[in-house]
């Protein structure tokens, strides 16, 4: 039919084919400008790299609470509720991990993986996943994605971000496969020489483990109570809360056979922070719970131990075994609020205001009694804007937490505590409940979601989403003072 097309166009009149050459005239301009709006919109899409992540990310909600929702993925033999499917997505790819429903029991194989795939993709980063879709788009990132991932993944320089992207899933492949190979003999015991069943645990556990996420693939999650299967998992958690920049910055010093002394300082300072809140949680958990009945009835001193070390790293990063949370007491609930608040290292799988913002504010105060104009640490200077984004940070995420609690409490009633202490482990991805959040509730699940969803995206990635840009002004006010404190 073409070839006998082509006859006819050859012998038809001049008109005719004049107007055939223009009607190919105009299919080709409209096809270029299909593609010319295609790429516009491409371009548009990319030069906003926080609104990219929030799309990726509400986009792999939907496909993960689609999966969750469908039979296969329950044991019920049925359609699972949307609220429930829904809820368990933003806490798998948020890495927060509070469930509603029992892991092991509610949900078939096929919903765990889809459980655990969300939690690998959610602890990768959404900024990470934002900046390979713009490599993979445009071969190389724009000069806002490469700020914003910067910040996102702590990069001193724009240059190095694409060689921190590689870094990031190096790293996070091998710690998780050296704690999958550190839990297969305690879990192997534990599960009396079942090998497939070891394989699965082993994996769920080393993924949900560094991404701190607390979902568990065996109904109670008591297996991290004893110490071949524990103690791994609270040093792989523990990795993970350090963040991608302290691994990095630990590993080049080390290549290049240098002291810690040449650390950075936000490596110093995360290194300090972390310890010596570890040290604070387990004095404290020791001193307040040592006698307490209802926690450690007829246990032995390892145990109690054993509890201290996963209360001084677990609240911030992965909330494995939540059976023994609503057994403490009242101001240790109130004291494990505080510690999820803080949260983890900057540019890791855990979330808070982070413990550089949290050391950064105690600098603040120091040097405000003590009437010093400069902020020093490890003998370096805290630049001024890093001191406003941290006071900027603390500030927004209190005021997050703080009327999310009570939206709690006018939607279920629960006590103050309570209610601040599950909307600060929602925001700061910690994985603890007391049971707040119940499947004949819905509305307290969407604002444990929401308060999720904001702790994983950050205040700042939403802030520069919606922000827009505004010229430095020339005129500058003048100064007078207030009185404070």
């Amino acid at each position: 039919m073409a070839f006998v097309s082509r006859i006819e166009e050859r012998e038809a009149p001049d008109w005719v084919k004049h107007a055939l050459r223009g009607k190919d005239d105009e299919a080709a301009q409209a096809r270029r400008a299909g593609q010319i709006s295609m790429q516009s919109r491409l371009d548009i899409l990319l030069s906003h790299p926080a609104l990219l992540s929030i799309c990726y990310f509400l986009a792999l909600t939907l496909v993960v609470a689609l999966l969750l929702w469908l039979p296969i993925s329950s044991r019920t033999h049925g359609f699972t509720s949307p609220h429930i499917a829904i809820f368990t997505a933003i806490s798998a790819l948020s890495t927060c991990g509070i469930p509603v429903v029992n892991t092991a029991i509610h949900w078939t194989m096929f919903g765990q993986a889809v459980i655990l795939v969300a939690v690998q993709l959610g602890g990768l980063g959404v900024m990470t996943f934002a900046s390979m879709i713009s490599i993979a788009a445009s071969r190389h990132l724009k000069v806002t994605q490469r700020i914003l991932t910067a910040t996102e993944l702590g990069a001193t320089k724009l240059s190095e971000v694409k060689s921190i992207i590689n870094v990031v899933l190096v790293s996070t492949f091998l710690i998780e496969a050296i704690t999958f190979a550190a839990l297969f003999p305690g879990l192997y015991r534990a599960s009396n020489g079942r090998l497939g069943r070891t394989v699965w645990q082993a994996l769920f556990y080393a993924v949900s483990a560094y991404n701190n996420t607390g979902f568990t693939p065996d109904a109670t999650g008591l297996l991290v109570n004893s110490w071949s299967v524990g103690l791994p998992i609270m040093l792989s958690a523990f990795c993970g809360t350090l963040g991608f920049p302290v691994i990095l910055n630990i590993f080049r010093t080390a290549r290049a056979r240098r002291s810690p002394r040449h650390w950075s300082l936000h490596t110093k300072l995360t290194l300090f922070t972390t310890f010596a809140l570890c040290v604070v949680a387990i004095t404290w958990f020791l001193a307040n719970e040592w006698d307490n009945e209802d926690l450690f009835y007829g246990a032995d001193d390892s145990r109690r131990f054993r509890c201290a070390l996963s209360a001084a790293v677990m609240p911030r990063s992965a909330g494995f075994d939540i059976t023994w949370v609503p057994q403490v007491t009242e101001q240790t609930k109130v004291f494990m609020s505080g510690m999820m608040f803080i949260g983890t290292g900057s540019s890791s799988t855990g979330g808070g205001i982070r413990v550089t913002t949290f050391a950064v504010l105690l600098l603040i105060c120091r040097a405000a009694f003590t009437n010093h104009r400069d902020i020093t640490v490890f003998h370096r200077r805290i630049p001024r804007q890093v001191r406003i984004m941290a006071v900027s940070v603390a500030v927004t995420c209190l005021t997050i937490v703080y009327f999310g609690a009570i939206a709690l409490i006018i939607t279920t009633h629960c006590s103050f505590g309570d209610a601040i202490f599950e909307a600060s482990s929602a925001f700061s991805l910690a994985g603890y409940s007391v049971g707040v959040a119940r499947t004949d509730t819905p509305v307290s699940m969407y604002i444990l979601a929401v308060l999720m969803l904001v702790g994983r995206l950050g205040p700042m990635t939403i802030a520069y989403t919606t922000s827009k840009t505004k010229p430095h002004s020339v005129v500058r006010y003048p100064e007078e003072p207030i009185g404070v404190g």
